[in-house]
């Protein structure tokens, strides 16, 4: 097969859809596979990087679109990129196409079989392909909470960790999933007081054991998340319903109510935001201020430590890869119903429940899309 790896272009993008390393491995399965100039050089790969693997290093993104039977990316791809798409290429990205009618769209009209990462699923129910773009955004979100809260960018000028004799922050984590796991683990560490709720008790007990009683586990009801973020300095919002829009679990009238000079980082971005008052920013100006709160909702958080998410995501995309480079879309899928899960849109098909549910689409079932005459 045709491997092709453009370079990423969103805001502040500088990850790529494969390493080196990664292309070599394919290159050894007998593929093919063309990159775009300069589509590593954001994370130091240089054009002889790829090429000392045997990529072929192509000038513009139309030529490795052109010539591509799969394109390979990290971000969901740009109204200039989804342009260029064709009936029966597979493009593999992440997509998030419950909160997005635009690139949804323009999908079904290219006719191509476009997977996913952030639906693909596993043997035990989780999101592998997520969970390490997941387990950065989660890192990172207290990293920008910190410095949302610092005086200079709007907030209360208040230290996370506190010093002795000064209280710390309280950081109030909504969602104990894989990226309110590794909020609260920085958090804790920096010396916050920490909250995490969830309307899964096992994962309750989950927080509570792992973090030996130091965060509090709180069963997340409309008045226990309501009295935990009006008392909290920071919030992240850490909501994943996969697939689906996030639920807008704090409201406007919430962030009236918070403290002035708080601050909110909506991870939950890419799915729309569990924030009412949430719209997407970039990291060219990744903060904006409503009612006096500091709001951070970079689409794209893991891009701006893009060498380390890279290679996490490689890491966990790259079976993947060659399962559908060596077998083709068509018996990849049928054989493996975790890649199968990741299926979104198919020869001008909606085949994700829960995005054709978002956006109004009529819903056809994977498998009843691949066992058609495509």
């Amino acid at each position: 097969m045709i491997i092709g790896i453009p370079k990423e272009i969103k805001n502040h993008e500088y990850r790529v859809g494969m390493t080196p390393a990664s292309v070599r491995e394919l290159i050894g399965h007998g593929h093919n596979v063309y990159v775009e100039h300069n589509a590593g050089i954001g994370i130091g790969f240089t054009d002889e990087d790829y090429t000392e693997t045997g990529a072929v290093v192509l000038a513009s993104a139309a030529e490795v679109f052109a010539k591509a039977e799969m394109i390979v990316k990290v971000k969901e791809p740009q109204a200039v990129e989804r342009a260029m798409l064709r009936e029966g290429q597979i493009l593999f990205t992440y997509l998030h196409l419950a909160p997005d009618l635009a690139q949804t769209e323009d999908l079904i009209k290219s006719k191509a079989v476009c997977i996913a990462y952030e639906t693909v699923t596993d043997s035990k129910g989780g999101l592998p392909l997520l969970a390490p773009m997941s387990e950065v955004a989660g890192r990172m979100s207290i990293q920008a909470g910190a410095r949302a809260l610092e005086k200079s960018c709007g907030g209360r000028g208040v230290l996370l960790g506190g010093v002795p004799g000064v209280a710390p922050a309280k950081v109030v984590v909504i969602g104990g999933g894989m990226v309110g796991t590794n909020a609260a683990q920085m958090a804790v560490g920096m010396g916050a007081d920490v909250s995490v709720l969830d309307r899964n008790v096992d994962v309750l007990r989950r927080i509570n054991a792992q973090f030996n009683g130091a965060v509090k586990a709180i069963y997340s009801t409309a008045a226990a998340l309501e009295q935990e973020v009006l008392a909290a300095d920071l919030v992240i919002g850490g909501v994943l319903v996969p697939g689906a829009a996030a639920p807008k679990l704090i409201t406007a009238e919430h962030i009236k109510r918070m403290k002035p000079g708080s601050a909110i980082v909506d991870v939950a971005i890419d799915q729309g935001g569990c924030v009412e008052t949430s719209r997407a920013t970039t990291h060219a100006d990744p903060t904006y201020i409503v009612d006096d709160v500091v709001h951070y909702c970079v689409a794209n958080m893991p891009g701006a430590v893009p060498r380390t998410s890279t290679f996490a995501l490689n890491n966990a995309t790259l079976p993947f890869i060659i399962r559908l480079a060596n077998k083709g879309y068509k018996q990849a899928l049928t054989e493996d119903k975790h890649l199968l899960a990741g299926l979104n849109v198919y020869h001008g098909k909606v085949t994700n429940q829960s995005v054709a549910e978002a956006l109004g689409f009529d819903y056809v079932a994977p498998e009843q899309a691949i066992g058609s005459n495509k």
